[in-house]
């Protein structure tokens, strides 16, 4: 007689990283791209820390758990960076952290994440489709609103929050379809497998 196997089995933690991360994104592009007012980015803040932030942070620990490099170093990653750029905005909002010097400092450290985005891409080679496109998105909106802090390019920084609103629109669905397909047990909300 076979010995049963009595491990649990362990929720996929990638559904909630990714609506954590694309929810924020989304809110933030709709700024960047001058749909919602300059005005609404202490909105951003706590959702920032609380679901961008610490709910990817969460997420990526629990990666780490399942064994899945891939998604722990993105979803630790870009809770850091939501928790960078909140604090960067509420420090320096304060007089906390005097900004007034930095010049072209943020753009090149949005370049930089831009950077890490691109060979994160490349990893998403063998994963799913609509990964390789939120991660596509992703190094291009970087690139952009980078270039566009360093240079003060002003409409490379709207075209950056459209192209983030994408980003963070197909981060939600492939969370979403995510979801859809664990509790259906199959595929129903197509990603595009590998």
């Amino acid at each position: 007689m076979a010995e049963q196997d009595n491990t649990p089995s362990l929720a996929n933690p990638g559904p909630l990283g990714l609506v954590g991360f694309g929810l924020t994104t989304v809110l933030l592009s709709l700024i960047n791209a001058g749909l919602l007012p300059a005005g609404g980015e202490p909105v951003v803040i706590p959702l920032a820390l609380a679901y961008g932030g610490l709910i990817q942070l969460i997420a990526g620990l629990l990666e780490y758990r399942t064994g899945n490099t891939f998604g722990m170093v993105a979803f630790l990653s870009y809770g850091a960076f939501w928790w960078w750029f909140a604090l960067m905005l509420l420090l320096g909002d304060n007089g906390l952290l005097d900004l007034s010097k930095a010049g072209s400092t943020i753009g090149v450290a949005l370049v930089l994440w831009g950077v890490f985005t691109f060979y994160m891409w490349i990893a998403t080679f063998k994963l799913s489709k609509a990964l390789w496109f939120v991660f596509l998105t992703l190094w291009v909106t970087f690139l952009l609103l980078g270039v566009a802090a360093a240079a003060g390019m002003p409409a490379l920084h709207v075209l950056g929050g459209y192209l983030g609103i994408v980003c963070g629109a197909s981060a939600m669905y492939t969370s979403f379809g995510e979801v859809t397909n664990a509790t259906f047990g199959r595929a129903v909300v197509p990603l595009g497998a590998r």
